[in-house]
């Protein structure tokens, strides 16, 4: 397989269709759930579908320790083309980690602009042009609302759409309103443009869309993440 035809067959095309084509520059986008379920492995999976298709990434992490979201790419990458029959793969992983960053920030140590100081310095100074920004691990306890605003700021100003891991304390209720919005970020929802909250079933683990753009239309996607592999299905 050509890494055209892997791109165009990727599941993160549907579910990009899901959002209306995706988050956009200047967008932010959720991904919720309890902790453990696999909001990294459905960001490390969005990552990696703009790295193939040679867009910049930059992938802030709060929780773990750069080897340890490494070998997450790694294994994604090397489990996603199994079975692909991906041409010259070694090479396109290689090409992969030039148009990645890996950051790392210790939530208790750093300020929301001291961050965002530190991308600008990254894409702007150090002319790394990256589209896309991840974000997983930060807890969202700690968000204000003048903090996002400021990075939805940041994104607008440099072309850059970002995802977000949100971890969700207990269960239903317990961490979601009625629109399956987590709690968390009820005093900000609106500036946040895409919710997508996992749940673990039986034999998968389900993907619901609960807010896009203007839309709270809680809707089950018509793709599952993997129990075993963590992959989008």
């Amino acid at each position: 397989m050509e890494i055209n035809e892997l791109i165009q067959r990727s599941p993160v095309r549907i579910f990009e269709k899901s959002i209306h084509g995706g988050l956009k520059a200047g967008e932010i986008g959720i991904i919720s759930s309890q902790s453990g379920i696999g909001k990294t492995s459905v960001l490390v999976q969005i990552a990696i579908d703009k790295l193939l298709q040679e867009k910049k990434v930059i992938h802030v992490s709060f929780t773990q320790h750069t080897d340890y979201v490494l070998a997450w790419y790694e294994n994604i990458f090397d489990e996603s083309i199994k079975k692909k029959n991906l041409e010259n793969s070694a090479d396109v992983k290689n090409d992969l980690v030039k148009n990645r960053v890996l950051m790392n920030f210790n939530q208790d140590g750093v300020t929301a602009d001291q961050i965002l100081r530190s991308l600008r310095a990254m894409i702007v100074d150090g002319g790394f042009k990256a589209e896309a920004l991840i974000i997983d691990g930060f807890d969202f306890a700690r968000m204000s609302r003048e903090r996002l605003a400021a990075v939805k700021a940041f994104a607008r100003e440099l072309g850059l759409s970002v995802w977000y891991s949100c971890t969700v304390k207990g269960e239903g209720a317990a961490s979601y309103d009625k629109k399956n919005i987590p709690l968390v970020i009820a005093g900000f929802v609106e500036l946040v443009d895409a919710v997508i909250v996992l749940e673990p079933k039986q034999d998968h683990i389900a993907l619901t869309v609960s807010k896009d753009r203007e839309s709270y239309s809680p809707e089950q996607l018509a793709l599952k993440l993997d129990p075993k592999t963590l992959l989008i299905l």
